[in-house]
């Protein structure tokens, strides 16, 4: 049996970039931080699960989205790791910024620990104890038997609200699942006759109808399409997937490609069982897509499959019941929140979960929404704060917010709040918004006045 007791301020469990930046938020405010995540490295669906690019940073020609996470983009781009951001040339959103997997492990493993915090690597949760609305005690699978973990504060950012659901905090069940997809790279694809390809048959390509040149836009390809292609191989047996498109984005090297494009329909991602069900079925729509890309799409002749993900990608699971739940209205009509934490203007992406289709809800051009630190905030709780794609919000807000630069914004947040709650015995709800966005700015967040 091991323990961490009194060591430490504040314990963020979950290593992907919203758990990494809150990690280093809190230990650059002061607070003794530890970093709990189950796999060796950090960087989450980014690293393991190859999802990449990031998208958006941006809302039209402004940069709303900086301080930790930009920080983080800063960092991959002086290292060789990330081109930085760049126009999305599929036409979607504002921005795109690419960047390898390999460089994300060790940039974010980097300012997590030059900020001071521990980690703590190959420890899964698998308990947790709470009384009267403050979280006591975690319990952890480690490599030596079972671990115990107490802090003053807490972050959740697993993903999956596994810590707020072990605690008992309530868990709003989502109304329906998003599809799972295996994310896998591709070397030596032939760009240029991508291109070609795109400029001399734009009816595959709906989404960039009538923005000619938008293609050659950005240093990096970013890819929607193929639709008649895939129709024509669907109607003749040659293809089973269940996507209308084609997605695949150039990465940081050029000529290599991250394929977005499997389709894994979801019963329940947090059973084990339908999680090995989701990996199998996407490792085998890998096979599937690699083997249709080089025989029919032009440009992926000699091209290669390099890797799938260590893990299938989840967009959505348990969603916390917190202090306010975020909306689609909420989004799409901008609204202004007193205790912004946070700003995105990704649009609303919900992926079918029964067949083909996308559904896109886009924001008016040049507007953003704000994030309020209520999301974070599970109901009840004194002591737990939640980021990432777990935040409170229904099920339309949850396929905005998803995104990892909104998410690493909510890591920085989680974690500065975690720290001034810890340093000052305070509940998490009575952390002032005022001071925490003060404290945001300090770390270089944009968090501007709204009307």
């Amino acid at each position: 049996m091991g323990e961490r007791g009194d060591r430490y301020d504040v314990a963020v469990l979950g290593g992907g970039i919203a758990g990494s930046l809150a990690a280093c938020a809190a230990a650059r405010h002061g607070a003794r931080t530890l970093l709990v995540e189950r796999l060796g490295h950090l960087g989450g669906t980014l690293s393991s699960c190859l999802v990449g690019p990031m998208m958006t940073f941006h809302c039209k020609g402004e940069q709303i989205i900086r301080g930790l996470p930009g920080e983080l983009v800063e960092r991959l781009v002086r290292g060789g790791w990330s081109p930085g951001h760049m126009p999305d040339s599929s036409g979607y959103t504002y921005s795109v910024t690419p960047f390898d997997a390999e460089g994300m492990k060790l940039e974010l493993e980097a300012m997590v620990r030059e900020a001071g915090a521990d980690i703590l690597y190959d420890a899964c949760l698998f308990g947790a104890r709470a009384e009267g609305g403050a979280l006591r005690e975690l319990s952890l699978a480690a490599r030596s038997g079972e671990m115990r973990l107490s802090a003053r504060a807490y972050v959740d950012a697993t993903g999956d609200a596994a810590l707020s659901a072990f605690a008992g905090f309530p868990i709003a069940r989502p109304e329906r699942f998003q599809p799972a997809t295996m994310v896998f790279k591709m070397a030596g694809v032939d760009i240029p006759a991508v291109k070609a390809y795109m400029r001399s048959h734009p009816e595959e390509f709906p989404r960039v109808a009538g923005r000619p040149g938008l293609a050659d836009s950005a240093p990096r390809l970013a890819l929607s399409g193929f639709v008649e292609t895939l129709k024509r191989a669907k109607a003749a047996g040659e293809y089973s997937v269940e996507r209308e498109d084609l997605l695949f984005f150039e990465s940081n090297l050029p000529g290599e490609v991250v394929v977005n494009t499997s389709r894994v329909f979801v019963r329940d991602p947090v059973d084990p069982e339908d999680f090995s069900r989701l990996t199998l079925e996407g490792r085998s729509q890998v096979r599937e897509l690699a083997a249709f890309l080089a025989a029919r799409i032009p440009g992926f002749s000699k091209a290669r499959l390099l890797a799938s993900g260590e893990e299938i990608g989840i967009r959505n699971s348990r969603q916390v019941e917190g202090e306010y739940r975020l909306t689609d209205e909420d989004i799409l009509l901008s609204r202004p929140m007193p205790d912004a934490i946070a700003h995105s203007a990704y649009p609303i992406d919900m992926h079918s979960s029964t067949g083909g289709g996308t559904d896109s809800r886009f924001l008016p051009e040049g507007r953003y929404y704000d994030i309020p630190y209520r999301c974070l905030i599970p109901r009840l709780s004194r002591n737990l704060l939640v980021a990432g794609r777990c935040a409170s919000a229904t099920f339309a807000a949850q396929a905005s917010i998803r995104l990892s630069p909104s998410a690493g914004a909510m890591g920085q947040a989680a974690g500065l709040a975690a720290s001034i709650a810890a340093g000052r015995g305070l509940p998490v709800a009575e952390v002032d918004p005022g001071e925490l966005r003060d404290a945001l700015r300090a770390q270089g967040a944009w968090l501007p006045p709204r009307p």
